[in-house]
């Protein structure tokens, strides 16, 4: 990162106290620019401002929210059946054969730690998955509401990818999580937990903004999990990095050339 860094008056300047810009430094763990500052501190105003700085950084959390549509609220996105994971099969053959793939790393390395960085989100209604298996058709998501949080994350793998305590990220895209892992991993391919406490569809073909796969030798993990801690970032394990295979909650979903070609 060729930014320019930032000099103690000017963070001063910024109504920023000492104790708030050391906590800081010890959340991005280097000397920060004055865009990832401002960031900050824009977040801050829009979410925090009746408390300081520093106590919004060590008190904020990032959550599971619930949709209500899939619990208390609309009775046609209730009555649909949840998919089992053999049935998600064809979803996803479906899916990744009408997404435009591009091989990230031709030698993405096997035995990867793979996390999500952000929010578990239970929403699918606005994705390639509910208008083209569901036939829903809803409101696009307002990717304002995810702006800050997104560049508050990117902030951070930013600076654990440049300390080489991160090997690569990307933000979950079209074909959610399952279609962005493919991309990710490819050729390498990946085996998966999905969390019980949202839908199995939700999970895999949800195309919610905000959330970030990373990839991390398993000697990083702790150092890793400390870093998210200190964040107050989200996170949720999903697997590891396989050779040649799309493996979900112990199915094998079959080679990563039946998707990406």
């Amino acid at each position: 990162m060729n930014e320019p860094t930032i000099d103690f008056e000017q963070v001063e300047a910024m109504g920023i106290s000492r104790q708030a810009f050391d906590e800081v430094l010890d959340i991005v763990g280097r000397q920060p620019t004055i865009d990832e500052l401002s960031t900050l501190l824009a977040m801050w105003e829009s979410n925090g401002k009746q408390q300081s700085l520093y106590g919004w950084l060590r008190g904020q959390h990032h959550v599971v929210e619930r949709n209500d549509y899939l619990y208390s609220g609309d009775a046609d996105h209730k009555a649909i059946r949840e998919p089992k994971v053999k049935e998600c099969l064809n979803v996803a053959r479906d899916l990744c054969k009408n997404s435009q793939f591009s091989i990230l790393n031709s030698q993405f390395p096997t035995g990867m730690l793979l996390y999500m960085v952000g929010n578990v989100s239970s929403e699918f209604a606005d994705s390639e998955y509910a208008r083209r298996c569901l036939h829903l058709v809803s409101e696009p998501m307002a990717a304002t509401g995810h702006k800050e949080d997104c560049e508050y994350i990117e902030m951070i793998l930013s600076a654990l990818i440049a300390n080489e305590m991160v090997l690569a990220e990307m933000p979950v895209g079209q074909g959610g999580v399952f279609c962005s892992l493919l991309r990710f991993t490819a050729p390498s391919g990946y085996d998966i937990l999905v969390p019980r406490e949202v839908r199995l569809d939700a999970f895999l073909f949800g195309e919610e903004p905000g959330r970030y796969i990373v990839a991390l030798p398993e000697s990083r993990d702790d150092a890793f999990l400390l870093k998210m801690d200190e964040a107050r970032l989200n996170c949720c394990f999903l697997g590891r990095s396989t050779k040649n295979r799309v493996v979900v909650d112990g199915f094998d979903f079959g080679p990563v050339s039946r998707y990406v070609g």
